[in-house]
């Protein structure tokens, strides 16, 4: 589904636009589509690598409380 929005823009980034349209003959809704997408794929990478940056932090804490059991369980063997 395709939705029309309207949005006002500096006129050095609608500049920016229409150059870029015309170099990939597209539409100015093509490229700015397609910017659009390209800035939610990075914001979801950057969720991403954030939410692995916690995990391991996480994995780190739960190993370094967990060694002295470890080490507790193997010393009783």
């Amino acid at each position: 589904m395709v939705v029309k929005v309207t949005v006002s823009l500096p006129s050095e980034l609608a500049e920016f636009i229409d150059r870029v349209a015309a170099e990939t003959h597209r539409s100015r809704s093509g490229v700015v589509a397609e910017l659009l997408q390209e800035f939610r794929k990075r914001r979801l990478r950057a969720a991403l690598e954030e939410g692995y940056r916690n995990l391991a932090e996480e994995n780190k804490r739960f190993a370094s409380e967990a060694m002295p059991l470890a080490e507790e369980v193997w010393e009783q063997r």
